[in-house]
């Protein structure tokens, strides 16, 4: 392995943690510098419920802002708190300036382990930064006492 593909792993890894730190705050403006400017975000489930795709920063930030907006007014879901924790993390440069990515995530609530899935991840190069060109939010699992139940509802145009 060499010193640049190291350094791109790791770069990568921040932006997979500042993803989800940003997102757990609803720091929208660090979310959205995650992506790319044509970045894809998109959740398959297969509950339709739980489904969605935008395209391109602005799009996504409009999203994050629907969800700051509804917690503010009470909430999105029924959780005090919620924190992202990853796991694996797959890293795999397919070429100079692109790489795929599978990470396993688990979220924490109130309740303890609430949901849990994997990131597959599009990553493309900007400057010295390695941002999120697409990705796919996959959950595998949900506790019974999950408290989010289905806030992507409260979130849509």
């Amino acid at each position: 392995m060499t010193l640049d593909a190291l350094l791109a792993r790791e770069a990568i890894r921040d932006t997979l943690a500042k993803y989800n730190v940003s997102g757990d705050r609803l720091r929208i403006d660090d979310y959205v510098s995650c992506f790319t400017e044509d970045g894809i975000m998109e959740a398959e489930h297969r509950n339709p419920a739980f489904a969605f795709r935008y395209e391109g920063r602005a799009a996504i930030r409009a999203w994050q802002q629907r969800w700051l907006d509804a917690t503010m007014q009470g909430g999105v879901h029924r959780a005090t708190f919620a924190r992202h924790h990853l796991s694996t993390s797959k890293i795999d440069l397919t070429g100079p300036d692109t790489a795929d990515a599978r990470t396993y995530w688990t979220a924490w609530t109130d309740v303890g382990p609430d949901h849990a899935g994997y990131y597959l991840d599009r990553f493309r190069k900007v400057g010295d930064l390695w941002l999120i060109a697409h990705r796919r939010v996959r959950e595998d699992w949900r506790s019974p006492d999950s408290l989010f139940g289905n806030p992507i509802a409260g979130t849509r145009e």
